[in-house]
């Protein structure tokens, strides 16, 4: 009886302050409204009196925790229920418990890193398949119109950055975090780069090699299974695509300047990354944050994009260029939302309900967390500090040019000497490439 009144008095004070399309039952077939409706929205029933605990003074990370766990249920769209969810929380928690994000710092090691990847990446290849791009492309897509697929969206990314990083042929591209192989493949293909892709995921490793293979390009690919700590050598370009998450805030410095030692003197660095909205680089609200690291991304931590760049700017290190991608992840998030809940019968089996659990209140949390203005995705463009100023571009004009592949760059060129040829030779036929292509 005990639990039964308090969750009565907080549902009243609920009622009191918002009209919700909810309704909650619980194990013994009381049932609360929170609101004015013919049809409830989302219906949620807690499966024993442990799961009462989680509904008072509820945040994200309770009411995830204890739907993971099996101690509550819920049925309705799943962009209503994270909805709910979050009204539920913004309504019951005190100022503090709303704005006030604590900055939590983790230890970050190999042999740890490795462990929260291994956790995080490491579930099946097929599980990502089910629910990615046909490339599984794990970051942000961009969406140039709006209306792009997914596939569309995720190659137009890759252009994106590797435009503007103005990669040319027979440069040499460093992907750090490469994943299943995407980029450093597009690179090699459209952008004939020697490239150099590096991941902790033995998973992520396996396919990317097949892919590699499979595609004929072990003669411009190199993948190497390794942390980017102990990467050696030097590189034209370097790419960082969803990978400095998994650094810590106290790391970036350190992290930032083996990217510096790693690039050429006049080369250039794509980060791009997830950050933190707070200006003191502190957690989502609500416990958002909590539910992430205990279920989803162990020690991963999230910058203000203020720290990002000084961080860059203490390692000896220039931005050229700031792009702010939230509305692409909100929209990216949403799709693969979508994309899960129409495979939710094969996840469960290949991830089991747990897992399957957590994924999709991750997904379509971290949609409405964009959405929202909760976090949001940045794209740098850095390289090295003090060069001349005559070594940048005038505008950023180049980057929204059509990307020339390395097949189109060979017939521009054939048909520059061709037409050198013709002015030396008048009587030499230009056999005019480009209308031929």
């Amino acid at each position: 009886m005990l639990w039964e009144s308090r969750l009565e008095k907080w549902a009243n004070s609920i009622r009191h302050k918002a009209n919700l399309p909810l309704v909650i039952s619980l194990w013994n077939k009381l049932v609360y409204r929170f609101g004015e409706f013919e049809h409830p929205q989302v219906s949620i029933h807690l499966t024993s009196p442990a799961a009462a605990a989680s509904l008072i003074s509820p945040s994200l990370a309770k009411l995830g925790a204890a739907y993971v766990e099996g101690k509550l249920d819920v049925e309705g769209k799943l962009s209503d229920v994270i909805r709910i969810g979050y009204e539920l929380t913004r309504l019951s928690l005190k100022p503090e418990g709303r704005f006030g994000r604590m900055v939590r710092t983790f230890r970050h090691n190999r042999q740890e890193d490795k462990a929260a990847i291994a956790y995080h990446y490491d579930v099946s290849n097929d599980f990502y398949r089910l629910w990615l791009d046909e490339q599984m492309v794990y970051s942000c897509a961009y969406f140039e119109n709006g209306d792009e697929t997914l596939d569309q969206a995720q190659i137009k990314k890759i252009d994106h950055i590797l435009t503007k990083i103005r990669l040319q042929p027979g440069q040499t591209l460093l992907d750090i975090g490469c994943g299943w192989g995407a980029l450093v493949l597009r690179a090699a293909q459209q952008f004939d780069a020697q490239c150099v892709g590096i991941t902790l995921s033995e998973k992520q490793f396996e396919l990317a090699t097949q892919r590699v293979r499979a595609a004929g390009l072990e003669k411009q690919i190199e993948l190497r299974l390794i942390d980017y700590r102990d990467m050696t050598g030097q590189f034209d370009r370097i790419t960082s695509v969803g990978m400095f998450e998994h650094v810590g805030l106290q790391h970036l410095p350190e992290y930032f300047a083996k990217i510096g030692g790693l690039l050429k003197d006049d080369g250039l660095v794509m980060n791009h990354g997830i950050t933190s909205t707070d200006p003191g680089s502190g957690e989502t609200p609500y416990g958002g944050g909590e539910f992430i690291e205990r279920y989803v991304f162990p020690h991963g931590e999230l910058p203000h994009v203020s720290l990002v760049l000084r961080s860059m700017q203490q390692a000896g290190l220039e931005c050229f260029d700031l792009e702010n991608l939230r509305r692409h992840y909100a929209h990216t998030c949403a799709i693969w939302a979508d994309n899960f809940e129409q495979h939710a019968a094969r996840i469960k089996q290949l991830a089991g309900e747990k897992r399957y659990r957590i994924w999709r209140l991750y997904l379509a949390g971290c949609a409405y967390a964009f959405e929202h203005d909760q976090i949001a995705l940045y794209q740098v463009v850095c390289g090295k500090a003090g060069l001349s100023a005559s070594t940048l571009p005038w505008s950023r004009h180049y980057m929204y040019q059509p990307a020339m592949g390395a097949q189109q760059h060979d017939i521009l060129k054939s048909f520059i000497h061709e037409y050198i040829d013709q002015m030396i030779d008048p009587d030499k036929p230009l056999s005019n490439p480009i209308n031929n292509s």
